[in-house]
């Protein structure tokens, strides 16, 4: 397996379980969030899923530049169910992985995606592919202790 295939993987096993996790969400707990300042379940579910979205576009414009007057599809749809809300998101995940499979090795290292003024950071294409589902992950963990929070059951993940 090389890199991109390593990266790809962690893509596509990330997102296995968050779907495990968030299919395991009964549909009248959605709206529920452990705080008035905190996301609701359909709301973290969301932001992840829109994510892919723009990522792809930061990705593509080297930093924040990509999201320059850029139509955010997610932002005008209504959260009707999860699998509503995967079947919605569905093609921009389909062209995310596209684009990432497009990556040439040395793009990794030699790229720089520069997020200075929006998260205060510029780190090059690969660190920001490994960052990706690394905070699709943190998410996943939020909504495992909202659903221990809520005293519903939690699904295993780790097969």
């Amino acid at each position: 397996m090389n890199a991109a295939d390593l990266i790809l993987f962690n893509f596509e096993e990330v997102r296995r379980r968050s779907l495990i996790v968030w299919r395991a969400i009964p549909a009248d707990k959605l709206s529920w969030k452990p705080d008035e300042e905190a996301l609701t379940c359909a709301e973290m579910i969301r932001h992840l899923l829109q994510a892919d979205f723009l990522y792809h576009h930061v990705l593509i414009g080297r930093g924040e530049k990509g999201l320059a007057n850029l139509f955010n599809p997610f932002e005008a749809k209504e959260f009707i169910s999860v699998e509503d809300e995967l079947e919605f998101a569905q093609p921009y995940r389909e062209e995310f992985l596209k684009y990432i499979k497009t990556i040439h090795l040395d793009d990794y290292a030699n790229i720089e995606i520069d997020l200075f003024a929006a998260g205060g950071f510029i780190r090059t294409l690969g660190d920001m592919l490994l960052r990706i589902p690394y905070h699709e992950a943190v998410h996943t963990g939020q909504l495992l202790d909202y659903m221990r929070t809520m005293g519903i059951n939690r699904p295993k993940i780790w097969d």
